[in-house]
């Protein structure tokens, strides 16, 4: 590491750092607010192949003060210490943001994925959870885990189900976990939250005229040309919901052998199915292939969404970034030197903070439900779509009274009105008045309070304020 690069923890405290001084807290309570309740390191076998293999794990827990904890579980070879700790602070508060009753949590297990067979990964995974279930640190009213990088559905339903193994009269068990399959008591939109919250925040963002001429833009996101870096789950939902839903030009993807690009336009869909189909963007047809897949990072586009790992643009890249707007779908993206870089520069960062807390919103929709025990919209979709026929109906009874020409309603949009919601729908609903409520707050805290340099300090200071108040609320005798 660069001696002017920080640790992953160490840029999050220099963020959380920046927002305390402008803050007044009693003493103490901001390193009560900062400092990381508990790390737990577990090492387990499990039997593969005729011989033991001896996995390491972690579950870190960053605040209590609002239980239960929250945060997802990754797989990957760079799984350590400090990274979960820095995750789980970030989803402290990422949670205060967006209001979500959440402490914050994050997990991993050193592995690479790909070495084993589903098999395999499920007995990993089984093992993995037992490990944390035994010591609560996987519980429904305590620690809430999700799927993150390396992880999905299909291992949180392996995790579920241990879970009900080991806790077989608990009713609410299937709480113990979200972003599980719709059929195992999952819910609709959970597997795009994150990439659906993206498009949320930038279409507020959009809505305010003078956050668009501080980014150097104008009009709203159609033709936006954007550049995404990472076609995983989020960055995938994020430039398809862009491309085919706001008009924006994706016109750069990067992945890890390399990058394409094309001033036209690329179809996120077929470079999906591509990498699919082959394991690389290579070779992918209408589009130029570039093996530094980094040096996208820099090209010409209006909108620069990082959606893979932590510190992808640094002190040595930041000067050369052209995008006049950054939204952080990954966690940590922006290192905290580059962060300066860009804020001198004067790039719009749209941070992490906020910008990707559509999964923990969904993921709280999950958990309401799990232990609510109904879905959302089965109470009362057909009362609205009863309500609305009624009302359609009268206007057709009074129209014809007036003439029949003065208004009719078309079959669509008497089938379209009448609907009730569905669960998606609800949950779209849910999520976008989050990001808009949200953004809103900050934005009011950056355009109203000199000290504000930037969205990232506003949304740490409206996080440690929401923290600090429940702080003081409890009793720490």
């Amino acid at each position: 590491m660069s001696s002017r690069e920080l640790s992953f923890t160490a840029n999050v405290d220099r963020q959380f750092l920046r927002a305390v001084n402008l803050l007044d807290l009693p003493p103490g309570l901001a390193q009560q607010i900062r400092t990381c309740n508990a790390t737990y390191t577990v090492r387990f076998p499990v039997r593969l192949r005729e011989r033991i293999h001896v996995f390491t794990g972690y579950r870190s827990v960053h605040s209590d003060h609002i239980t239960p904890v929250k945060g997802g579980i990754r797989y990957s070879l760079a799984v350590n210490q400090d990274e979960v700790e820095a995750l789980a602070a970030l989803m402290t508060y990422k949670s205060a943001v967006v209001d979500v009753p959440f402490g914050g949590s994050k997990g991993g297990l050193c592995i690479n994925p790909n070495d084993y067979d589903d098999h395999e990964i499920e007995q990993i995974t089984r093992r993995f959870a037992y490990e944390l279930i035994k010591r609560d640190l996987i519980h429904p009213s305590q620690n809430v885990p999700a799927p993150d990088m390396g992880t999905s559905a299909r291992e949180m339903a392996w995790i579920a189900d241990e879970y009900q193994r080991l806790h077989p009269t608990e009713i609410d068990a299937l709480a113990c976990v979200t972003g599980k399959p719709v059929y195992k008591s999952g819910i609709a939109g959970r597997v795009e939250a994150t990439g659906r919250g993206i498009q949320f925040a930038l279409r507020e963002f959009f809505r305010e005229p003078l956050d668009v001429q501080r980014a150097s833009l104008s009009g709203g996101l159609e033709g936006k040309r954007v550049v995404v870096q990472g076609l995983g789950n989020v960055g995938f939902h994020a430039a398809k919901f862009l491309s085919l839903e706001d008009g924006a030009v994706v016109t750069g993807i990067i992945e890890r052998d390399g990058a394409i690009v094309s001033e036209a336009g690329l179809d996120v869909l077929a470079v999906k199915a591509w990498i699919e189909a082959s394991g690389s963007v290579k070779g992918y047809p209408d589009a130029t292939f570039l093996p530094d897949g980094t040096s996208v990072l820099e090209s010409d586009c209006d909108l620069l969404i990082p959606a893979a790992l932590e510190g992808v643009i640094h002190h040595k890249n930041a000067a050369n970034i052209k995008a006049k707007l950054i939204i952080e779908a990954a966690n940590g993206p922006i290192t905290a030197a580059a962060d300066d870089i860009l804020r001198q520069r004067g790039v719009v960062v749209i941070p992490d903070l906020y910008a990707n807390a559509g999964g923990v919103t969904v993921s709280y929709f999950e958990w309401v439900k799990n232990l609510s025990h109904i879905r959302f919209g089965r109470m009362e979709r057909r009362a609205q779509e009863a309500t609305q026929t009624l009302m359609v109906s009268e206007l057709e009874r009074l129209s014809g009274l007036i003439g029949a020409d003065k208004w009719s309603p078309t079959d669509s949009f008497k089938a379209n009105y009448v609907k009730g919601a569905d669960e998606l729908e609800l949950v779209r609903s849910g999520l976008d008045d989050t990001m808009r409520e949200a953004l809103q707050g900050m934005r009011a805290k950056w355009h109203e309070d000199g000290r504000v340099e930037d969205l990232r300090l506003a949304a740490y200071m409206i996080a440690i304020q929401k923290i600090a108040l429940t702080y003081q609320s409890k009793s720490l005798g």
